[in-house]
């Protein structure tokens, strides 16, 4: 059965009417929202009845652009009469998807430089789904879409996280919608105007804080171009469980975690590790806290079996109900494949699979499926079987699960290893204090012992 335009939430029609009314518009809706399909209404009223735009691309995450517009396209009657083109694939395949009459063409981000480097640009219309994804400025897909911004009538960003890492990622963002009209050409300028400098080594910075006020000051500027809303406040959202799942090392395992945290080098048999940074050495430890951990010739090192141990508790637990395990490192799936039928969601047969109801257990990995894919029907429970720094990847990759649609209670486990950088990891998560400055103050302390105020290079 189709859904109807009768059927769309009010806040979905005043977004739509946003969208209508402004050429440039943000939407900043949280996760499970439905920002696909106010997109898709808007698009349609735009091409179909008002005739004010005829081309529109909409640049995706790969796996969103494979599945979810297409599925969010067929599930509703109204949008009957437009057409739409996926370029993806191979060269040839995506030169035939352009030369094909669509009103929507979809690609995904990964192809934006082959599309600005290889075709005329003919799109009045472009959106943006994830806009988050374009927020670094140094990256190539920043620089190919703002040299055609210009020949662009129309523009809509989506994204649930604008700010995943600070206030510093919204100038790339705000730049493609606007032109630098709001918070200036240059990011340089937008750093100078609300940022003061944070960790630094003498000239060397490595980090902005926003100035006293700057975020009330950025947000107004933006104000008139973008929507923000919470998903909480506009819908009926299933109840949220987090729990943690604790589980502790043995004497022996302990003691190789410490000296590689405390020395940050260590030998096992034959195999040696080395940790040159701060980062590196949150890696090694995060992957010695799951279980295992790639030497310097990415030989996989076994230490325990903690985690798969526990995770055999929670499976049988759940008793025949499916489960959805959230990996990290490839070694993670590697295992975890081996102890149980474990199923990997890498295609669209895998998510029609999983949704309804034939993958029991099923192993996701937040970068490649984070943003955009439903698979709130096949399930209700999440296990974090490895955690990850990036707070806009572990909120994307639980509001899968959790979100408009969902008939049960989402349960959310996450499996920590005691006196680890697990639980740093979780802390900050928690805190919604993620990303490089909190990884390096997390593992610093811990390097030789102790903390040294001295070494902010690390």
């Amino acid at each position: 059965m189709k859904l109807k335009y009768e059927q769309l939430h009010e806040y979905q029609l005043f977004c739509i009417d946003f969208i209508l009314k402004h050429p440039v518009a943000g939407i900043f809706l949280d996760m499970g929202c439905g920002k696909s399909i106010i997109t898709l209404t808007a698009l349609w009223l735009l091409a179909l009845d008002y005739f004010s735009i005829s081309k529109i691309l909409v640049i995706a995450p790969k796996r969103v652009a494979e599945d979810t517009w297409s599925r969010e396209f067929g599930k509703w009657e109204h949008l009957y009469g437009l057409k739409i083109s996926k370029v993806l694939g191979s060269k040839k395949q995506r030169e035939e998807a352009l030369r094909y009459k669509a009103n929507i063409y979809i690609i995904n981000r990964e192809n934006v430089v082959w599309l600005v480097e290889n075709y005329h640009w003919d799109f009045d219309t472009v959106v943006i789904d994830e806009l988050s994804s374009f927020k670094s400025n140094k990256a190539q897909r920043f620089k190919a879409l703002k040299k055609m911004r210009p020949k662009v009538q129309r523009i809509i960003g989506l994204t649930g996280t604008p700010t995943p890492n600070g206030l510093l990622d919204l100038w790339p963002q705000m730049n493609l919608l606007d032109m630098g009209e709001r918070l200036g050409r240059f990011i340089g300028g937008y750093r100078e105007q609300f940022f003061l400098p944070d960790k630094r080594n003498r000239e060397i910075i490595y980090s902005y804080k926003p100035k006293q006020g700057a975020e009330e000051k950025i947000y107004k500027l933006i104000s008139d171009i973008c929507i923000s809303m919470k998903a909480v406040d506009y819908l009926d959202m299933p109840e949220c469980i987090f729990n943690r799942v604790e589980v502790f090392m043995d004497e022996k395992e302990k003691e190789l975690y410490s000296q590689l945290e405390r020395d940050m080098v260590l030998t096992i048999g034959e195999d040696e590790l080395d940790a040159v940074n701060a980062a590196a050495l949150s890696n090694k430890l995060l992957q010695m806290a799951n279980g295992a951990v790639y030497d310097e010739n990415k030989k996989v090192i076994h230490i325990h079996n903690r985690k798969l141990d526990a995770l055999e508790d929670l499976i049988e637990a759940a008793n025949g109900k499916p489960i959805l395990i959230a990996y990290w490192f490839k070694h993670d799936r590697d295992r975890i494949k081996a102890r149980f039928n474990a199923k990997d969601i890498d295609s669209t047969k895998d998510i029609t699979d999983w949704n309804e109801g034939k993958i029991l257990v099923a192993l996701i990995h937040p970068a490649s499926a984070g943003h955009g894919l439903n698979l709130q029907e096949g399930g209700s429970t999440i296990v974090w079987f490895g955690l990850t720094w990036s707070l806009e990847l572990y909120q994307q990759l639980n509001a899968r699960l959790w979100r408009q649609g969902q008939k049960h209670t989402v349960v959310i486990q996450h499996i920590i290893t005691s006196g680890t950088v697990d639980e740093d990891v979780m802390n900050a998560l928690e805190r919604k204090d993620v990303g490089q400055a909190a990884l390096i103050n997390a593992v610093r302390a811990r390097i030789g012992g102790t903390f040294n105020e001295s070494r902010n290079d690390v």
